[in-house]
């Protein structure tokens, strides 16, 4: 068997066997295929596809080129939810914690944020003293102490994953669905949980710009899971405006803290984080009814069990829990400068990718993954779609270090806010949840 064959049998639109796809993430990983031959394949792959079944054993070969985490006899009550990325989504954050102290154990393997997108570990990072590099064997022993952990991706699950991810930055085929499905799947997979609920977006500040791309997107992957014997819940949401008031690492911790102490009853953040707590107690049949999980779930954070867990998750990774109490615990920007609306009417729209662009520019965000970044920095919108505002009245606020680049963020904000005289119609924040079993 050779790569070459394999790159002209995909160029002329064939499939592949599972022993060439084995044979070619074989060759990936002993070095043995060159990058220009995997490149290649790439290439072919992006431009004639791959079927689901092709999919399939694509996923299943990255998840065997590493270490697969084992949780024993947890492994069929735990949960593990995967976002496509956005800009303020900080539902990670908020849902973890609710979900543990629901009795749902979690085990989450997170990223760094790389460019408009940030990335939970960042934000969890902001918390001082708080470590994300946990082991495979504390990251389970912590899961059966607490029923909860956070950690940083491993380089040693799905491997393959990464090998591929830099030769398709490089090689414009980043946007190829049977790509982006085996990475994301993979990854879940590896990470040892068999009930995955996967949060795909669309919008201006996601990866996907319309909703009808991220519905083939979420079908390939559910039934990719099928294929591989997962039960994987894809929830489509819209990211055309930011989620919550808060953009930035400690930021959003912050916001995330407000709604496990109660203080957040209304809105995107907390309509999604109970959307998703509540379909992850369906998902593993503790309840049957979407309203009765909600009130379940609203109780755990009234009754202050939810802020306790995330108190328990920060002590057992090493951070600092009085920041829960003191916000001033948290690195504090120099600046706080106040923006003011220059006109009366009505929020209608917040371009998310604006704003994570001028967030990046503050130095929330970074281009490449050894970039430094600041957590202290960031914005707050004082104002969101759909709420009323006054000429003069403050639009939102930048959390700054550098005056120059808040001239250069503010101007971005200001081109983010569109503002008309009439009230907009609101929208659901979930566009469709695909299941395995819809046709």
């Amino acid at each position: 068997m050779r790569i070459v064959d394999l790159i002209e049998k995909k160029k002329q639109g064939q499939s592949h066997t599972k022993e060439e796809i084995k044979f070619l993430i074989d060759s990936l990983m002993d070095g043995s295929a060159p990058d220009y031959q995997i490149s290649a394949w790439l290439m072919a792959v992006y431009f004639k596809g791959m079927t689901e079944e092709e999919t399939a054993m694509l996923t299943e070969e990255m998840v065997n080129s590493g270490d697969i985490i084992d949780f024993g006899m947890l492994a069929e009550s735990i949960v593990d939810k995967h976002s496509t990325g956005g800009v303020g989504d900080k539902v990670t954050i908020t849902l973890i914690p609710l979900l543990a102290a629901a009795g749902v154990p979690i085990a989450k393997l997170s990223g760094k944020g790389l460019g408009h997108t940030g990335g939970t570990i960042d934000k969890l990072e902001s918390i001082p003293g708080f470590n994300t590099k946990l082991s495979i064997d504390d990251l389970i022993r912590q899961v059966n102490n607490i029923n909860v952990a956070i950690a940083s991706q491993t380089k040693n699950l799905a491997p393959a994953d990464g090998k591929l991810y830099a030769l398709r930055d490089v090689t414009a085929t980043v946007d190829s669905m049977p790509l982006i499905a085996s990475s994301v799947v993979s990854k879940k997979i590896a990470s040892g949980a068999k009930n995955i609920i996967l949060d795909v977006k669309y919008g201006s500040g996601a990866f996907m710009k319309t909703p009808e791309q991220a519905e083939e997107l979420s079908r390939l992957m559910v039934n990719v899971g099928k294929i591989l014997g997962k039960s994987i819940i894809a929830v489509i949401t819209s990211m055309e405006n930011p989620l919550g008031r808060a953009v930035g690492n400690s930021l959003e911790i912050i916001e995330s803290m407000e709604f496990l102490k109660g203080n957040i009853k209304t809105g995107d953040i907390a309509d999604l984080t109970y959307s998703f707590a509540a379909i992850a107690l369906m998902q593993l049949g503790m309840y049957d009814d979407e309203y009765q999980a909600k009130e379940f779930l609203r109780e755990i954070v009234e009754n202050g069990k939810a802020l306790e867990k995330f108190k328990e998750l920060i002590e057992a990774q090493g951070g600092d829990p009085k920041v829960i109490d003191d916000y001033d615990k948290f690195e504090l920007p120099e600046y706080k400068i106040e923006c003011e609306s220059k006109k009366t009417g009505f929020v209608h729209n917040i371009d998310a990718y604006k704003i994570a662009y001028a967030c990046k520019i503050l130095g929330a965000g970074r281009d490449k993954k050894t970039d430094p970044i600041d957590y202290s920095v960031g914005i707050y919108l004082n104002k969101k779609s759909g709420e009323g505002v006054n000429k003069g009245e403050t639009l939102y606020t930048i959390y700054s270090n550098d005056m120059e680049k808040t001239k250069i963020a503010q101007k971005y904000c200001d081109e983010a806010f569109y503002i008309n005289e009439n009230k907009p119609t609101g929208n659901s924040m979930i566009y469709k949840i695909i299941k395995a079993d819809e046709d």
